[in-house]
């Protein structure tokens, strides 16, 4: 607060203290034996990509000290741990969204909890709007970057005091996402034969809940936006400022309508059932990229 002819300036501290995280971490730490490497966040209606996960232990959001719950259709509200493909992984089965009401902090507060538990990669998948004329619907596209809108208006995750134990005060963002995860995926998707519908792609986040207006479409699409959506950017951003290695996939669920003539609406529902459509597809890309990862810490070429 600011008194007549006082300078003193009050900052308001982040909503989430270290504390917060610490007493998370040790709850979880002390209920499973799973000690992860690698973390997953499942989009709408992808949460069945821990479906193949064995040595499972479950924990509802509701029950983890300090954890925000999934308010959206499509995502479960739960922490998964266990072994895929021989690697200790953590699965977020359902993210936390700014249109729930959820300030960044809480947004991100499990990519905070990965960093604290050991994790070292972060996988974040989603479902989009496809801007790019080339995109069709069931296309799955590899993150290669991101366009953060919000954090033009300046609700970004980094907004506030910095805490040097997470990282450093001004992260550079223009590796945000692993080129060398991007390549063994694109190597994986030829293997698969899936390249024809594995693309690379600009992310675009808006802040929701609301679909994009023609207008708003259009201009995302001259930025250079080749899909557009509700969350991940906040988690990708956190994660580069602790430190972990990201890597990104967005399955395009619509077409964003760019023409006023067309009278073709999206809907919630739609994305989910296209998400279900494709999920073995993903499902089988990303099980077999954790399976391989260990090619890169080891230096292992990957052509």
């Amino acid at each position: 607060m600011h008194t007549k002819g006082s300078t003193e300036c009050v900052i308001s501290p982040s909503c989430c203290s270290f504390e917060d995280y610490n007493q998370t971490t040790e709850w979880l730490l002390s209920r499973t034996r799973h000690r992860p490497k690698i973390a997953v966040v499942c989009g709408s209606g992808l949460g069945l990509l821990a479906d193949g996960v064995t040595n499972k232990e479950i924990f509802p959001y509701a029950d983890i000290p300090n954890f925000p719950v999934s308010t959206v259709p499509g995502h479960e509200g739960c922490l998964v741990f266990g072994i895929l493909k021989g690697k200790s992984c953590v699965f977020m089965q359902g993210r936390f969204h700014l249109y729930e009401g959820y300030s960044l902090c809480k947004v991100t507060f499990p990519v905070r909890i990965f960093k604290l538990l050991g994790v070292e990669t972060l996988i974040v998948t989603n479902a989009s709007g496809g801007l790019c004329p080339d995109f069709k619907v069931g296309d799955i596209m590899l993150i290669k970057d991101h366009i953060n809108l919000p954090g033009f208006a300046g609700q970004h995750p980094l907004c506030g005091p910095n805490d040097e134990r997470f990282g450093i005060r001004f992260p550079c963002m223009s590796d945000a996402y692993s080129k060398d995860l991007r390549k063994l995926a694109l190597d994986i998707s030829h293997e698969l034969d899936y390249t024809n519908f594995v693309r690379e792609g600009v992310y675009c986040m808006v802040s929701g809940p609301n679909f994009e207006t023609i207008a708003e479409a259009r201009m995302l699409q001259v930025l250079g936006c080749d899909s557009v959506g509700m969350s991940t950017v906040p988690e990708v951003t956190v994660a580069k400022h602790c430190g972990l290695r990201v890597f990104g996939l967005s399955l395009i669920t619509n077409k964003v309508s760019l023409d006023y003539s067309r009278e073709e609406k999206v809907n919630h529902e739609e994305v989910l059932e296209i998400s279900k459509m494709r999920a073995e597809h993903l499902q089988m890309m990303l099980n077999t990229l954790i399976a391989r990862s260990h090619q890169l810490d080891e230096g292992i070429n990957v052509n």
